[in-house]
């Protein structure tokens, strides 16, 4: 058969429809290998792990094909429970493929120690923003005579003074004894001295 009567014969038709339709289903599995191994249009919802430790984050997020990393260890926070998730990259509700890490951060066990810092003689306006810049609270208000009205006299906590340097936990509430600024000039004289009567008078008289 010449090429020309092959060329337009049934059976040269045949196996171009042939090698078409196996084209086209090599082509579709192809594509459909690739959309699986990719998980193309999947997605899974990032559920919430607040309140939960790492072990129990750990199998709600296996059942559902993802991972995590701790990143860090936060203060204490009180209204969670300790070592259990505060925060958490994505977010609940997030859109994520499978495998993605979920990042989060822990809650510390206990509170941290901060430093009492040096108050004498600092006013009560200036007392107050200190102690809460470093995660103190503000206890109970005590006055004392003292010629410096509201002036730091004392930092106390359950009864025991404070100095400056010392160690106490975050969140501490510390007691402070002001001055009340009622005592006069005239009153803080020392009172051992000399009376008027005791001044020897000149040429013996």
């Amino acid at each position: 058969m010449s090429l020309r009567k092959y060329l337009s014969s049934r059976i040269f038709f045949t196996q171009i429809l042939a090698a078409m339709a196996i084209f086209a289903i090599i082509a579709y599995l192809f594509f459909h290998w690739i959309t699986y191994t990719t998980h193309h249009g999947q997605e899974i919802t990032v559920p919430d792990l607040a309140r939960l430790s790492a072990e129990q984050a750990e199998e709600k997020l296996s059942a559902v094909d993802l991972d995590y990393i701790i990143l860090d260890t936060v203060d204490f926070k009180p209204d969670f429970p300790k070592l259990t998730i505060v925060e958490q990259e994505p977010k609940a509700g997030a859109k994520v493929k499978e495998g993605r890490k979920i990042y989060i951060k822990i809650n510390a066990s206990k509170y941290t120690m901060v430093t009492v810092p040096d108050l004498i003689e600092k006013t009560y306006r200036q007392a107050v923003p200190t102690l809460e810049a470093i995660g103190l609270m503000e206890g109970t208000i005590t006055y004392k005579p003292y010629l410096g009205k509201d002036m730091v006299l004392e930092l106390r906590q359950n009864g025991k003074k404070l100095k400056a340097g010392d160690k106490v936990l975050k969140s501490s509430k510390i007691d402070l004894i002001l001055g009340d600024g009622k005592i006069t000039y005239e009153e803080t004289v020392d009172s051992t001295a000399i009376d008027s009567t005791q001044i020897i008078p000149l040429n013996g008289q």
